[in-house]
């Protein structure tokens, strides 16, 4: 008996236009050229709830089908255990951690770059740098682009 599989690989075009807008908006949202999903769906000119809608259920094929390596800026208060909270995220959302680089802190703030590598199981970098963002005391979580 044939079972329909998880994923599939389908040409753009024979898609609906919504998962191609849907994709452009993440990449807006990742590459911080928009800082919200509303303005994320404004530029795609898709509804917000079509972003919430399909988020996770839409990736280019290179990150969803060979792995992607996402590197993070993470900003965060100098404060004790801060980095093994960010480590602990990183685990919980399944991710490898490829590369940790935590700078002196320099005026009571913290930069750390981190590389990570994503694939189906772990989820999308965008849930990931939402958990990030929900720590006490990170200020800033942006996806380093130009890799």
């Amino acid at each position: 008996m044939w079972e329909l599989p998880k994923y599939l690989v389908v040409e753009t075009k024979a898609l609906p236009e919504i998962f191609s807008k849907v994709a452009y908006a993440k990449y807006l949202l990742e590459s911080g050229e928009v800082g919200n999903i509303t303005l994320a769906a404004k530029r795609a000119g898709i509804s917000r709830s079509a972003i919430y809608k399909y988020r996770d259920a839409v990736f280019p094929y290179t990150s969803e089908m060979t792995g992607q390596v996402v590197s993070l800026y993470i900003a965060m208060r100098d404060r004790p255990g801060m980095l093994a909270q960010v480590i602990r995220t990183l685990y919980q959302n399944g991710v490898n951690i490829l590369t940790i680089n935590q700078n002196i802190p320099v005026d009571g703030m913290a930069a750390v770059s981190v590389s990570v590598s994503l694939d189906a199981v772990s989820g999308s970098d965008l849930d990931l740098m939402s958990a990030l963002k929900a720590l006490n005391d990170v200020t800033e979580v942006r996806k380093l682009v130009g890799q």
